[in-house]
């Protein structure tokens, strides 16, 4: 495990930046010498950047994870549910597109509503009242589309997993786990 200054790199998130590359290089570089084979890195956001480093370490990649899950499960589409960048960019949906998986997002609204989710958890601001109208919109697409919680912030608030709905930051760590 290595302590990482967090607060310095969601400055820099989401945009690409030789600043963002040089500390993960660091990290990782610090990581691989301690003698780790493989890698968890419990952020989503930042696997864009992991993505285009060269890592000689096994990366727990939560995208490719979740992806396998939905695979297995035989989905055609899934909503995404994270950050407002990471629900507008091409980032998953162009992963996801080469196995033939949709990705859709919530209304404009629903949007909104999950990225202040997001940010209220990270603030440790959020309310029960908050958390459970967050989970009721998961539970609502749950019911007959695959939901991928993308944000780690997101999985903290998420209080029931159901059949349909796949957490990055779990399945990410049960595949570290196995």
């Amino acid at each position: 495990m290595l302590n990482v200054n967090f607060d310095k790199i969601n400055n820099l998130l989401p945009n690409v930046s030789e600043e963002l590359d040089a500390i993960v290089k660091t990290s990782l570089a610090d990581l691989i010498a301690l003698g780790t084979d493989r890698i968890l890195v419990p952020n989503i956001t930042l696997h864009e950047t992991i993505d285009r480093l060269e890592i000689k370490s096994e990366i727990i990649h939560p995208v490719n994870s979740t992806l396998s899950e939905i695979v297995k499960k035989k989905h055609k589409n899934a909503i995404l549910f994270g950050s407002k960048y990471t629900m507008e960019s091409n980032y998953i949906q162009s992963l996801f597109s080469s196995e033939n998986i949709e990705i859709l997002t919530p209304s404009k609204e629903e949007m909104d509503f999950i990225d202040y989710v997001r940010k209220q958890v990270y603030q440790k601001l959020e309310t029960e009242e908050l958390i459970n109208k967050f989970n009721k919109v998961v539970a609502k697409y749950a019911e007959e589309n695959a939901v991928v919680i993308a944000c780690t912030e997101l999985s903290v608030a998420l209080s029931k997993q159901g059949e349909n709905v796949f957490d990055m930051a779990r399945i990410q760590i049960e595949y570290a786990l196995n």
